[in-house]
This record gives structure tokens, C-alpha cells and sequence, in this order.
């Protein structure tokens, strides 16, 4: 462990809000796990979508253990807080979380990090200008690909499409769509960056429909 530092997870989508949450606090924490919620059959995440085994690799290009745990809707929040309660019985002490604004997000983060002894720390809270965040991500050189859209406000040339200057010119025109995707508008697959020892090369990929959502689905991707 590294000296002085106090132990910290981070709640892992996998994309850009959480991989940016990550590389604020890095210097002030010392992270020891990724803590990812799948779907019951274990072959998806929860939030994202994508293949579990894909998220898996990038705990690899980061050397670090990524915790997966199987729940559905109803039961999310006994399973989530059952496995906090296992990572501070390992020292953990506080969780890191990408929310941005959702106020009824940040009340359940901190609720049940506190009902199972943890401290929230939400390091985008409260960032008003979202140019910024993305900017910021950039700039520290992170890459990172559209893998959701909701139907209803993005079409399916968004997905796999590169977070870049390009990317926020043309999603800022689009009305009533946040920037940032805080609104579930859309979300990433981070392959790169600061955070990461090596770089994931996606290699075989499709365009999936399922309910509401479009997907790419990560089929097949190597690290480098």
C-alpha cells in the first residue's frame, strides 16, 4: 500500500466519468479494487452493457482486481452493499463515484456507502460546465468510444465513435442532449489512458439493438 493513503474502490462502468473520477483522486487515495455490477447470467454489465470479460481486461491494462457482482434490479442494492461490506472487512475505506449532478444518485451513493461504514467521494460533483469534463479527459490524454445510446436521442452512427473535439462539436448541437451523457444519453468505453499501464485495441465489434438502447458490442479486443 502506498504509504499514508487510505484504501478506495472505484465504482467501475468502465466509461469516462468513472475513468476521469479515477485519475482526480489518484493522488490523494490509494485504489485497490474496481467494483463493477453485471446482470444476473454474469455476461453483461448493468449499467453499460458490455461484455464482462472486456471489462475484466481493462482491471488488466490497469493492474487491478475488478470486482464483478451479479444482481438484478431488485435486488442491486443488498448485493452492492454486501460487497462493500466484504471490501472494508479488506481495508477499503472510501468509494470513488463518477455521478456528476444527479442529486437522487449522490443521496444512494452516500447513504449506502454509509450504511456499510464507507465514505463517498464524488470528485465531477457539481461540475456545471460540461465542456470542461470532457476537455479535461482529453487533454490527460484519455481515449475513449460511444458503446450506448438511448434510441430516442442518439442513432446508431454514434456508437463507436471516438470522445474528441469532433465528438463535442457535433453532440453540442444536438438539443436536449447532455454533453456529458449524465442523462443516460449515451456511454463509453474507456481504452486508454493515465490510469492505464496498457492500451486496449478493439479488434471485432457490432451494432446491437436491446430495448431502448443501442449497443456496440465488444466482441473481441487485444491489450497493447
Amino acid at each position: 500500500m502506498e504509504r499514508g493513503k487510505v484504501k478506495a474502490f472505484v465504482s467501475w462502468s468502465g466509461g469516462k466519468d468513472a475513468a476521469l473520477s479515477y485519475y482526480r483522486v489518484m493522488k490523494n487515495f490509494h485504489v485497490t479494487h474496481l467494483l463493477n455490477m453485471v446482470a444476473e447470467d454474469g455476461r453483461i454489465s448493468r449499467s453499460h452493457g458490455i461484455r464482462t470479460d472486456v471489462l475484466r481486461l481493462q482491471g488488466e491494462a490497469m493492474s487491478l482486481p475488478v470486482v464483478q457482482v451479479r444482481s438484478s434490479w431488485e435486488t442491486y442494492e443488498a448485493e452492492f452493499k454486501k460487497t462493500l461490506s466484504g471490501l472494508k472487512d479488506r481495508g477499503v475505506e472510501v468509494g470513488i463515484f463518477g455521478d456528476i449532478d444527479l442529486e437522487e444518485h449522490r443521496e444512494w451513493v452516500e447513504r449506502v456507502s454509509r450504511e456499510s461504514g464507507m465514505e463517498a467521494v464524488l470528485p465531477l460533483w457539481g461540475e456545471k460546465k460540461r465542456e470542461n469534463l470532457i476537455e479535461e479527459l482529453i487533454e490527460a490524454g484519455f481515449e475513449a468510444v460511444v458503446v450506448a445510446v438511448k434510441k430516442n436521442m442518439l442513432g446508431q452512427e454514434w456508437l463507436g465513435r471516438r470522445i474528441d473535439p469532433d465528438f463535442v462539436r457535433d453532440i453540442s448541437k444536438i438539443k436536449g442532449v447532455d454533453i456529458s451523457g449524465e442523462g443516460g444519453e449515451y456511454h463509453t468505453f474507456v481504452v486508454s489512458g493515465p490510469i492505464f499501464k496498457k492500451r486496449i485495441n478493439i479488434l471485432k465489434s457490432e451494432k446491437v439493438s436491446r430495448g431502448e438502447h443501442s449497443f456496440l458490442d465488444i466482441s473481441e479486443c487485444e491489450l497493447q
